[in-house]
Parts: structure tokens; C-alpha cells; sequence
């Protein structure tokens, strides 16, 4: 075959426009969007809101604010708690303002439906601080990851806390929605396993500020424990409350199924010293995540993270570490890449990424300190030690995900 000059001039151009592509050739509109969507304001904002925005853009900051030279913008969004917005700007966000990954922390009804939406469209959806466990059980999607708990992990850490001194007897004190009942059903097997029973349980609704009929008859029921299925401002109510009735002083235990540092916080010592849980991170457990923290500090006046925070922070690097690699934000690839590559950072050492999306990193188990234990600001927990992850997460036995027999 002869080329002409003209088509030899040509074919050249042509290849050197193949060979000098721009960095972001592979990366869509020439952006990394990256969004945030929690309670900003609500009864769970101090849970993630603010806070894990201020994590996502450390971990942003930790790659120089750029992917291969792709600028990686951060886009942030209230739910509200209700579902049809937070289905509506998920919807918005990847097919109008192109969003290639959603880091969530919402309740549990717009988590799943969130899912559907990033499943369909082929979008990684990191969970950072919902607690369902559906989203990688029954209704598992390749494209989801849980980076900080579920009722199962929360649960099963609480009632084996309890169980191991003694008490068989359960109340319950329940949010009802289908995060409550979850973690209610959740718990109640755990307690029958063990040789315990549930003698009752009473509902109340989301943003509750009056405890006193609930906890009149848990009082009342004979149960050594009273189970607290709840989080954010309903859990800090009922604790309270409960310190005021002096249920604990009479001789029953409080046992919230998850409650965050931020909540000891907002609660205090005196009210919540003594209580022992699981928690999937602490920010005071490693020196590097201490050292994550003080720059946590300088970015968001002068606060501390919580574990949903922190391992807001664990998501979004690890998306980014895999976008580097491949060069690429393709969702589904980007989802392999993140299974395939074993999680390093402040908060987690050589933790896996198992089909059903759950990030296996073993779970701390903890006892709040009283006032005088306190040595100083949000120092709040004596750490009992590390449950591994295959004691904490559901097994692939006990499993509904369809990902496992793919």
C-alpha cells in the first residue's frame, strides 16, 4: 500500500492526536463530581451533615483537589429525611449534572431508594452512616458499599454486651420506621439465640421530643435491659429521660443498639457513663487518625468527627485511589477496582471489600468513661478491644445478597 504525502501527513496527525490525548479524555465532562447527601439540618445532621462534608473534602484535599489533572468537585445536598428528595436530586444529580458517585448517610427508606437510581445508571453509591442492612443483603447492588455499620453489626455488639453480664430480659424502645423495626428484629435474634427473651417493645415517631409513656413501661415491664432502637436527637431524648425517671439507678440498663460520639457529646458523662457498644471507628484509637482529626479540627471550628464522619473520609479516598488507577470513572470498572484493592488509610489497614459491598473492618468495642475517667476534649471512650469483622458483619451463610452466587 502508497500513501500519498497528503495521507501519510494525515495518518500521522492522526496518531499523535491518538497518543497526546488529554488527561481526561476517560473521565466524563472533564470533572470528577463527588456528592454529599445527608440530613443537613434535621434531627440526624449531627450524625454525618456538615461533618462528613468536611471529611469528603480531606480526602480530597489528600489527592491535591485533582485525579490524573481532573478536578474533583464536591456537590452537597439536604434530604430532609423524605424520600422523594432525596430520590429526586440523586435522579438529578447523574443525569443532568453529571455526578459520577454518591457518598450517603441518609435514612433508611431514601438509602434504598437512592440505590435503585445509582443502580440503574451504573454509579458507585458509598454508604457512610446509614444503618439498614438491607443495602447489601436482600437488596444488594454491584454498585453499593458500606463503610460504617448496620443494624446487624450495631445490634449484634450491644447484645453481646449484655448478654456477657447476665441479662436475659429485653425491652424495647423503638423509632418507627424501617430503620427502628430493622434493628429491633435484628436484635431480638440475637437475644433468643443467646437464651434471652423480649418481654415487649413500644414504638414512637421520627423527631419524638416525650419519652415519659415509652419509658413508664419499660419501667414497668420487669426487663433487665431496655433496648434503645433509635439515633440522633430521639436516642439523646430518651437517655436523658431516662437518667431524670432513674431507671438506671433503680437497676435496669440502658442499652442503645448504635450511639455516636457525638451523642455522648451532646448527652454528657454523667448520663451515659457506663454504657458499652460497638462503634466503627474512634477518633482517638490510632495515632493517625488522631492526627486525621487535628486537621478535622483546623477545617471545621475546632469539632471533632464521629465514626460516620471518619469513615466518610475512608470512602471517598478509596473511590479517588481507584479512579487514579484506573484512569477512568467508569462506574462498573471503578467498583471492581475498589473490590480488588485492599482499603489503607488513617482509620483502616488492609481491610477487604466482600461482593455484597459490605467493607470488612472489624468493629471496637467500647465503654463510655465517667467524668473523672475523661482526660480531656471528646475523650470519651475506654476501647475493650477489636471484634474482627467475620464476628461483626453478617456471614455469607446468613446472607440474602444474589451477588454471592453470581
Amino acid at each position: 500500500m502508497t500513501l500519498t504525502k497528503t495521507g501519510a501527513l494525515a495518518l500521522m496527525m492522526t496518531c499523535t492526536a491518538l497518543t497526546a490525548a488529554p488527561a481526561w479524555a476517560d473521565f466524563t465532562d472533564g470533572v470528577i463530581r463527588i456528592g454529599v447527601m445527608n440530613d443537613q439540618s434535621g434531627p440526624y445532621a449531627d450524625n454525618c451533615g456538615a461533618g462528613s462534608v468536611t471529611m469528603a473534602r480531606l480526602a480530597i484535599e489528600d489527592h491535591g483537589g485533582a485525579i490524573n489533572g481532573v478536578p474533583v468537585e464536591l456537590v452537597i445536598a439536604d434530604d430532609q429525611n423524605q424520600p422523594d428528595i432525596g430520590v429526586s436530586t440523586a435522579r438529578r444529580w447523574v443525569e443532568e449534572e453529571g455526578v459520577d458517585a454518591i457518598v450517603g448517610c441518609s435514612a433508611s427508606s431514601i438509602a434504598l431508594a437512592v440505590q435503585d437510581v445509582m443502580r440503574q445508571h451504573e454509579r458507585p453509591y458509598l454508604i457512610a452512616g446509614t444503618a439498614t442492612t438491607e443495602t447489601t443483603n436482600s437488596q444488594c447492588s454491584p454498585m453499593t458499599t458500606n463503610w460504617a455499620y448496620d443494624t446487624y453489626t450495631l445490634a449484634r455488639g450491644s447484645v453481646n454486651a449484655q448478654i456477657e453480664q447476665g441479662n436475659l430480659r429485653w425491652y424495647f424502645i423503638t423509632v418507627d420506621y424501617t430503620f427502628g423495626h430493622a434493628w429491633q428484629a435484628d436484635a431480638t435474634r440475637f437475644i433468643e439465640a443467646a437464651g434471652g427473651e423480649v418481654l415487649g417493645s413500644t414504638l414512637h415517631p421520627l423527631g419524638a421530643t416525650d419519652f415519659s409513656s415509652q419509658l413508664l413501661q419499660a419501667q414497668a415491664s420487669g426487663a433487665q435491659v431496655i433496648g434503645i432502637a433509635n439515633a440522633g436527637a430521639d436516642l439523646a431524648n430518651v437517655i436523658k429521660q431516662a437518667e431524670e425517671f432513674g431507671i438506671v439507678a433503680a437497676g435496669q440498663h440502658l442499652a442503645p443498639l448504635g450511639i455516636l460520639t457525638n451523642n455522648i457529646h451532646g448527652i454528657g458523662l454523667e448520663a451515659t457513663q457506663g454504657l458499652v457498644f460497638s462503634a466503627a471507628a474512634y477518633w482517638n484509637y490510632y495515632d493517625a487518625s488522631r492526627a486525621l482529626t487535628e486537621r478535622y479540627n483546623a477545617a471545621f471550628d475546632g469539632r471533632y468527627p464521629n465514626e460516620a464522619q471518619l469513615v466518610t473520609y475512608s470512602a471517598v479516598n478509596h473511590y479517588l485511589e481507584a479512579l487514579s488507577a484506573l484512569g477512568s470513572d467508569e462506574g462498573v470498572a471503578v467498583m471492581d477496582q475498589m473490590r480488588a484493592t485492599p482499603v489503607n488509610d488513617p482509620l483502616m489497614q488492609d481491610v477487604s471489600i466482600r461482593e455484597d459491598g459490605v467493607v470488612m473492618h472489624p468493629m471496637i468495642m467500647v465503654q463510655v468513661k465517667s467524668p473523672a475517667e475523661s482526660t480531656g476534649p471528646w475523650d470519651y471512650y475506654n476501647v475493650l478491644g477489636l471484634i474482627p469483622a467475620e464476628q461483626s458483619w453478617r456471614s455469607r451463610e446468613e446472607s440474602s445478597c444474589a451477588l454471592f452466587t453470581q
